[in-house]
């Protein structure tokens, strides 16, 4: 006689399939960092992110609903605490939140003529600062970043290496680098690299 399996206590089934199951997110590259006297990179903590496309129109109704005025001039950024808009192209924005990045910035808004995609978790970030923060951005991106060109508050798509990214100068000595998750341990490798070829 072939063996016998016993039914499933249907209660207890009912009462494991209510139970909560609470899981935590891991970001990217979590605690990574690197530093010496000359320079420092580390990754950014996770952000609340939108890439907008619009016009006019839905650029206006876009800066209502989160106060936050968008740069209309090529390559600038504008920052209201914790939230930045850094100018992509003429119909084009990265807008990015610090503080809350658990809580989406796409609008509500049924009327508005806009496109605004919540890529909060497709991208990564990198800080890199110090005195040969320049230096060591330079050894593998083709983007002029002496002071006339590229001055604080500065930002544009480029290359580092083989990944696109998005660079944003946030002081005299301190950059942002936004990324695709994918291309987070190239980055993380390559910046290791160049922080040695640019003498370190």
């Amino acid at each position: 006689m072939p063996d016998q399996i016993a039914p499933r206590n249907t209660a207890q089934k009912n009462t494991e399939s209510t139970q909560a199951i609470t899981l935590q997110r891991s970001p990217a590259l979590a605690g990574w960092r690197l530093a010496n006297e000359h320079v420092m990179m580390e990754a950014a903590p996770p952000a609340s992110r939108i890439s907008l496309r619009a016009g006019e129109t839905g650029a206006n109704a876009f800066e209502a609903s989160l106060g936050l005025k968008l740069p209309r001039a090529p390559h600038t950024s504008a920052s209201r605490g914790s939230r930045h808009a850094l100018w992509l192209g003429p119909d084009e924005w990265l807008v990015f939140d610090e503080r809350n990045p658990e809580t989406s910035m796409v609008p509500r808004l049924g009327s508005a003529h806009f496109a605004a995609t919540d890529i909060s978790h497709r991208n990564v970030a990198f800080i890199t600062s110090g005195p040969r923060a320049k230096e060591t951005l330079a050894v593998a991106s083709p983007r002029d970043l002496r002071d006339p060109a590229f001055p604080v508050g500065a930002c544009s798509r480029t290359i580092f290496g083989k990944a696109e990214i998005v660079l944003y100068r946030i002081s005299e000595d301190a950059y942002r680098i936004e990324c695709w998750r994918s291309f987070g341990p190239y980055m993380k490798t390559l910046l290791t690299e160049a922080a040695k070829d640019a003498g370190l």
